[in-house]
């Protein structure tokens, strides 16, 4: 995505609009593969899968940290989503 220089809060603020329309399409997307995932999944272990979660965390801290921006903030927010995800596919597995 290209970053520009902003002339005024407006400006800014519609930049930051069109973001978060783009990251909510994103999620959206990794909702469907997270769906499509669980098709093979049996148990409640493998929807937990915690050294799973630890490999997205550390995949997503290492790009954060690749691009500068605070690690610890994206994996507040991928542990959140993370779990949401989680009860979303138990609810898939438990009946």
């Amino acid at each position: 995505m290209n970053k520009e220089k902003c002339d005024s809060l407006e400006q800014a603020r519609e930049k930051i609009d069109a973001i978060d329309i783009a990251l909510i399409e994103l999620i959206a997307a990794r909702q469907f593969y997270v769906d499509q995932a669980v098709r093979f999944k049996k148990s409640v272990q493998d929807v937990q899968a915690p050294e799973r979660v630890e490999q997205v965390i550390a995949r997503v801290r290492a790009h954060a940290e690749t691009v500068g921006i605070n690690a610890d903030v994206v994996e507040q927010l991928y542990r959140a989503m993370i779990q949401q995800f989680i009860q979303r596919e138990l609810k898939e597995i438990r009946p």
